[in-house]
């Protein structure tokens, strides 16, 4: 890194998260330069006072540490090939916030390292509240010593408690994938009790009365039951565009995960399409729960 008190860092992706994230960057006083294919995202970024570029090129050239916050595991590797690969400088360093495929991150930080540079894995969790308040839990993966340096940066935008080391490159990404199977196959396990009941006759509201309100898993299926009785079942994600990354892993290193093989599959047949958290086309499990019924 440069000399100067705080590196300079580039922000790729200025979506419903990285925006707020990169402000808090500029806030906590880091030259920061934004950039997003899509103009109408830098608003934020310009009213505070921060730069912003449609140049990606500049922005990997003219900063000590790029920062991605992208839609999709694709997105990010077509970015990086395009965009890091040839621009790389020894001693930059890359930070990938998004949750991407474990394979191809470590594919990716080997071929940087040629070039002097690093890549760290550091998948968020905790939405766009987390994101504005700097309250996210990072699951952080990549060169130990490298990892030290940037913990300033990564304290700024997650809860310092929550921001873990997890080991080597990829690390970070195994760790994204046991909290988002832990949310998707959780919000599936409630969703198909859900239905086991309503499919069988019995009313939403009788369930949700008898069956949830509480704590523990009774508070946890009530959310979902509530979601339901208010017609919003059909957007309840379940992770599934994210599953064939964590599916990939675990067939990579010779192991099983049949429920979240079999809830991949089961969606994957599906006809109904929806929009999920991160705004990526999604398949709605419940609607393929109960398509066949007349509960929705």
């Amino acid at each position: 890194m440069k000399s100067q008190q705080h590196p300079t860092i580039g922000f790729i992706g200025l979506g419903n998260m990285g925006s707020r994230m990169a402000k808090n960057l500029h806030y906590a006083g880091y030259p920061l330069i934004g950039n997003d294919i899509d103009e109408a995202k830098w608003t934020a970024l310009i009213a505070i006072g921060a730069k912003t570029t449609l140049d990606t090129t500049q922005v990997v050239r003219e900063c000590d540490v790029v920062i991605t916050s992208l839609r999709s595991s694709d997105v990010f590797f077509k970015v990086a090939e395009q965009y890091f690969l040839p621009n790389a400088e020894d001693g930059q360093i890359f930070i990938d916030l998004g949750t991407s495929e474990v394979g191809r991150t470590r594919e990716l930080a080997k071929a940087l390292s040629k070039s002097g540079s690093t890549l760290i894995d550091a998948p968020v969790s905790g939405g766009p509240q987390g994101s504005e308040t700097g309250t996210l839990r990072i699951f952080v993966g990549g060169d130990a010593a490298v990892v030290e340096k940037c913990c300033p940066i990564l304290e700024v935008l997650g809860e310092p408690e929550f921001v873990v080391y997890c080991g080597p490159s990829g690390s970070g990404q195994i760790v994204k994938g046991v909290n988002q199977l832990a949310m998707g196959l959780g919000a599936a396990a409630y969703m198909e009790a859900m239905a086991f009941g309503v499919c069988a006759g019995v009313e939403p509201m009788a369930i949700r009365n008898a069956v949830g309100v509480g704590d523990g898993w009774r508070g946890e299926f009530d959310k979902i039951a509530k979601r339901i009785i208010d017609g919003a079942g059909k957007r309840l994600i379940v992770k599934y565009p994210e599953l064939p990354y964590f599916l990939a892993e675990a067939e990579a290193s010779g192991f099983e995960i049949p429920l979240t093989k079999a809830l991949y599959e089961f969606c994957k047949k599906g006809s109904y399409e929806m929009l999920d958290n991160m705004n990526r086309q999604s398949r709605s499990f419940w609607h393929e729960l109960i398509k066949d019924s007349d509960a929705e």
